[in-house]
This record gives C-alpha cells, sequence and structure tokens, in this order.
C-alpha cells in the first residue's frame, strides 16, 4: 500500500461516517478486512509514522486551544483524529498547527479531536484476519517527548500569541 492508497482509505471512511471518529474507524476496519494482511500491516506503517510525526510540541499547544486542554492521552487521540480528517488537514497542522483555524470548518468539542478508535483500527484488523496480534511494524517509536520548542500549555497569553488564529475562533474568552 503506498501514501494514496493510505490517504484514500481515510477520505473514503470518513466521508462514510459523516465526520464521526467513531463510525469512521468501524468502516476503517470493515475496509482492511477486505486487504491481505501484509497490506492491513502497510496501512499500520503509514497511520503510525504520520502518528509518530504529529507529535510537536505546536500541535499540542493547538490540540489543547481546540479542546480546552489536552492532557497526555487527549493529545494522543488528537493526532489520531487528525490523521482522520484526511491527507489536507493533517500535512496543513503538521506544517502550520495555527491553519487548523482554516482548514477545519467546524470543530465540536464534543465529537471532534478524539480519534482514539483510529488507531486500533489496523490492529483490529489484523487480529480478525489472521488470529494473532499484529507483529512490530519494524518503524521507529514515537518519541518520548514532542519535537520543537516547549510551550507552557497552562499560559493562556502563550497559547493566544503562538496560535492566534486558533485562538480568535476557538480560545477561551
Amino acid at each position: 500500500m503506498d501514501e494514496t492508497e493510505f490517504w484514500e482509505l481515510i477520505d473514503a471512511t470518513r466521508q462514510g461516517a459523516d465526520g464521526d471518529p467513531e463510525e469512521q474507524a468501524d468502516l476503517l476496519v470493515e475496509r482492511l478486512l477486505g486487504l491481505d494482511p501484509d497490506l492491513v500491516l502497510d496501512f499500520a506503517r503509514h497511520f503510525e509514522a504520520r502518528y509518530n510525526r504529529a507529535c510537536t510540541w505546536d500541535l499540542w499547544g493547538a490540540a489543547w486551544v481546540l479542546l480546552g486542554g489536552a492532557s497526555d492521552d487527549a493529545f494522543d487521540y488528537f493526532r489520531c483524529w487528525l490523521i482522520g480528517q484526511g491527507r489536507e488537514v493533517y500535512e496543513g497542522a503538521v506544517h502550520e498547527p495555527d491553519s487548523l483555524a482554516e482548514l477545519l470548518d467546524d470543530f465540536d468539542e464534543e465529537l471532534d479531536g478524539d480519534g482514539e478508535e483510529l488507531g486500533y483500527a489496523a490492529d483490529e484488523a489484523y487480529e480478525q484476519l489472521t488470529g494473532v496480534v499484529a507483529p512490530d511494524l519494524g518503524i521507529a517509536p514515537a518519541p518520548a517527548e514532542p519535537s520543537g520548542t516547549p510551550i507552557d500549555l497552562e499560559d493562556d497569553r502563550v497559547l493566544a500569541a503562538r496560535f492566534p488564529r486558533l485562538w480568535e475562533r476557538f480560545g477561551r474568552d
């Protein structure tokens, strides 16, 4: 599976789920079940590489503004959700997290920002297909700390200055 096929699966399932991340995860598992197990592992490698790439202080800060706070786990689930938004949103956010202010049409704190189940879709499909747990993907593990310059996530002034467009649209008053 190449990168284009990976993003096509993400886009097709997002559209089929009308943006609901849990429904998207279910649809993704269904689609992956129609593939050879090796292709499911390829999908998992693409997903994991993008998940790791999105582990930056700037994206954590953006998630913090969007969600009104984001613990370690919430940031993990946010990165899964971000991948689920498709290539344009993902790449735009990784390149310039403040651009999420323009890239996201709507953002519902109750529904959006948490794609935990998306992160498990490939593992679930692989296990259903083979009866065994997916093997190690052979890629570097996630960094212990986000890359980039640390941000004081508790300081609204810092967040407003670092993410002015996001803060204007989604920040606290």
